[in-house]
């Protein structure tokens, strides 16, 4: 292996008190918890599935218990709103996390919605996500600009009247959402992640 691309493995595969950056699992040997010994390793969770493979391999292989063989997740971060068992498919916890790497939290509050076995697709993220805003009343504000809805009963209203009439946006909000036009997910430094469709 080369020099560099061993530093970039270094960099993704931490040992027990040094988690790598970015989504990340705490992959731990049952067999050393079991016999009440902490024996694990922190991983980048987007890791490709044989590298993700390897490296618990090679944490069961240095394993003071003789034929340890069998691995939790004990701890993660950088999932956002996702809770993951402890028995979770890596292949389906990698997936997530890839997609949180590419597309920032927002794929976790998609992936929280529809559930990790279900977010499998990029395309189908990409498809539903229309952005972070600061309340889903300044979402559905930007829907009525968007479409310049506002803007039409302007010209149709006389303009001594038009101080009066504006579209209720708080009942719009709850016909979106009750309608399941729309899914919303509250952002955990403040404001909401909207998606398109009734997740």
């Amino acid at each position: 292996m080369k020099e560099e691309e061993q530093v970039s493995r270094e960099s993704r595969v931490g040992a027990e008190g040094s988690p790598p950056p970015g989504p990340r699992i705490y992959v731990a040997s049952l067999s050393d918890y079991n016999a009440g010994r902490l024996h694990g390793i922190w991983l980048d969770a987007s890791l490709a599935d044989d590298e993700l493979a390897q490296a618990v391999q090679g944490m069961l292989t240095t394993s003071p218990e003789l034929g340890a063989e069998e691995i939790a997740i004990h701890d993660y971060e950088g999932f956002g709103p996702i809770r993951l068992h402890e028995y979770a498919s890596l292949s389906s916890v990698a997936q997530i996390a890839r997609g949180i790497s590419e597309h920032g939290v927002a794929f976790a509050h998609w992936a929280s919605i529809v559930g990790i076995d279900d977010a499998d697709s990029a395309e189908q993220f990409e498809d539903s996500y229309r952005g972070h805003f600061d309340s889903v009343e300044e979402y559905a504000e930007s829907l009525i600009d968007d479409f310049g809805w506002q803007r039409e009963l302007d010209e149709v209203v006389p303009e001594y009247f038009q101080p009066y009439v504006r579209i209720d946006v708080e009942a719009f909000v709850r016909d979106l959402e009750q309608s399941g036009d729309i899914t919303v997910s509250p952002a955990e430094l403040g404001g909401v992640y909207v998606f398109e469709g009734n997740l």
